[in-house]
């Protein structure tokens, strides 16, 4: 009974908002953004002006219920930058990954219901030429279907064991985490968890299981997970670039750099460039994970990049080169 209550309540908010932030609709269409039948609505007009509320319902085909009298609630003290800048706060599909895209959808219809007609109009154009998408270029997103016990996890404060995958073996794991939080980085989940162990970050879609323990946990005392994030960040570029590898580019490749390597590599060329030599090319440092991922990376970039050091980095460029210009040799033409 008392949950129905809360739903009719709910509902009978968002009918107000719609009215507010919309001006005249008729019952199908309030019926249509709430999913509920059209009956319903007469029923929720009924209740909202028997509680007061300033309603006037238009007959005909055209016609509509409205709010007279310039009944609104005004959400007070936003400046339009402020308001600009909550109109593009919520990204609706992970706030749906999450299980929030309903609360975001009527948060927003409120946040717009309050504001002022000035700056409704303006952030309403704003959605309309502006929109975030999280999601990498050349990768989908993960398929996380454990996404939402892992959030529920998080917002409880509950233990879980999960079943997890990893790279090195072995390959499968079992083990108890405290959720403290969830990062979305390039359209990928990561969980942020304590565990017997130190803090450490799990990608979402490799957990093959998950069981949720009934006792709590209690989350270590000043942690920011933004901050948390930020430090794995900078520690994971740290550890996987073991090495460096001195390399001469000419001027379009040190240019587009950004668009061919990643930002740490891309960073560390362009801020180690030397002098442009007789050729026009310049030489630069940059981090590598290893020999064998350095060849890979290094090819993408052709003949305009020419290694220096480390001389088993160069010979390997050699070889693969060599191997390559085999593999592709013409077959000699006949007369």
């Amino acid at each position: 009974m008392r949950q129905t209550f809360v739903m009719r309540a709910s509902r009978l908010l968002s009918v107000l908002l719609l009215l507010q932030t919309r001006g005249r609709m008729t019952a199908q269409q309030v019926a249509d953004e709430l999913e509920v039948s059209v009956r319903t609505v007469y029923r929720d007009m009924e209740s909202l002006a028997a509680a007061g509320v300033p309603l006037y319902g238009d007959p005909g085909h055209d016609g509509g219920y409205r709010l007279v009298g310039g009944y609104r609630t005004r959400l007070t003290g936003l400046t339009r930058e402020e308001a600009e800048a909550l109109s593009l706060a919520g990204l609706p599909g992970p706030a749906a990954d999450l299980g929030l895209g309903a609360v975001l959808a009527t948060a927003q219809l409120k946040l717009t219901a309050a504001l002022p007609d000035e700056l409704r109009d303006r952030t309403g154009a704003l959605r309309q030429r502006f929109h975030l998408d999280t999601t990498g270029w050349y990768a989908e997103a993960d398929a996380t279907p454990h996404l939402a016990a892992v959030t529920e996890a998080v917002w409880r404060q509950h233990r879980i064991r999960v079943r997890y995958r990893r790279w090195k073996a072995p390959q499968e794991v079992t083990r108890t985490l405290e959720p403290y939080g969830l990062v979305l980085k390039s359209g990928r989940w990561y969980l942020i968890a304590g565990s017997p162990e130190p803090i450490r970050t799990y990608r979402v879609s490799q957990i093959l299981r998950i069981h949720a323990l009934p006792d709590r946990f209690e989350r270590p005392p000043g942690f920011d997970l933004a901050t948390h994030w930020q430090s794995y960040l900078a520690d994971f570029d740290a550890r996987r670039h073991r090495g460096e590898a001195v390399v001469r580019l000419s001027p379009r490749i040190l240019e587009q750099l950004p668009d061919l390597m990643e930002p740490a590599v891309a960073r560390a060329a362009q801020d180690s460039a030397g002098p442009p030599g007789p050729d026009g090319r310049a030489q630069v440092v940059i981090p590598i994970e290893s020999v064998d991922h350095a060849v890979g990376m290094l090819l993408r970039l052709g003949a305009e990049a020419e290694v220096v050091a480390p001389t088993d980095l160069r010979a390997r460029m050699a070889q693969t080169i060599a191997a390559l210009a085999d593999t592709y040799r013409l077959p000699p033409t006949t007369v």
